[in-house]
């Protein structure tokens, strides 16, 4: 009696039921792998009946209470790699070196089944920082140093193959930065345009200092 008195309450006053709705739509989504998760724990367990069981196929309709991350999609995929990595090790040689890293003691014993592994969100959170850095590293030095290299008095390169590596790098930069953050478009424009700047304004330095060097030697 009292739900149905809510109800009652809630279609009375409707700028209610539409804020609490929006507050809803305001959550966070599961990841893809948090909810197959779920939905293959659903279909192994079956907890509830067939008939109650259709929701779980609504995906756009679930929430999650977990934070969510900028890098979410990019964790999933590095989590993968490492189930993948244990897998072959596991068959190969026998090798626990995943598991002993990436699953602490207190995770081991949440479960009994030998086909789920629950791996420690801390540390694998520090691998993902350590590839993006290195990420970050490689496209920031990588392309300073190729030109660096074209830029050296005597060199044989066009200004053509500059810009070549300028625009490859910078696109590079752009994927990056699409796949492991959230960055909206116009950040994403922005932070290309300003890694572009950067690269260009390498290149006219050391392309003003080969003319100058030749006009003093001639």
């Amino acid at each position: 009696m009292s739900l149905l008195i809510q109800s009652a309450e809630a279609y009375q006053h409707p700028d209610e039921l539409l804020l609490r709705t929006r507050e809803v739509h305001a959550l966070q989504r599961p990841a893809q792998s948090d909810y197959n998760s779920v939905r293959n724990w659903f279909e192994a367990q079956k907890p509830v009946i067939q008939e109650e069981l259709d929701f779980i196929n609504c995906k756009e309709d679930i929430i999650t209470l977990r934070d969510g991350h900028e890098s979410a999609s990019f964790d999933e995929v590095v989590e993968r790699c490492l189930r993948g990595l244990d897998r072959f090790l596991s068959s190969w040689c026998h090798c626990q070196v995943i598991k002993r890293i990436f699953i602490t003691e207190q995770l081991r014993h949440k479960t009994n089944n030998l086909r789920i592994h629950y791996y420690a969100p801390e540390r694998v959170d520090t691998l993902v920082n350590l590839i993006i850095t290195a990420i970050i590293f490689t496209l920031l030095v990588v392309p300073v140093v190729l030109m660096y290299e074209m830029a050296q008095v005597g060199g044989t390169a066009s200004p053509l193959e500059s810009i070549g590596i300028l625009t490859v790098f910078t696109l590079l930069f752009g994927l990056a930065m699409s796949a492991l953050t959230t960055a909206k478009r116009q950040e994403l424009f922005a932070a290309s345009a300003a890694y572009c700047a950067v690269l260009v304004v390498f290149v006219s330095n050391f392309g003003g200092q080969q003319v100058k060097t030749q006009g003093a030697s001639t």
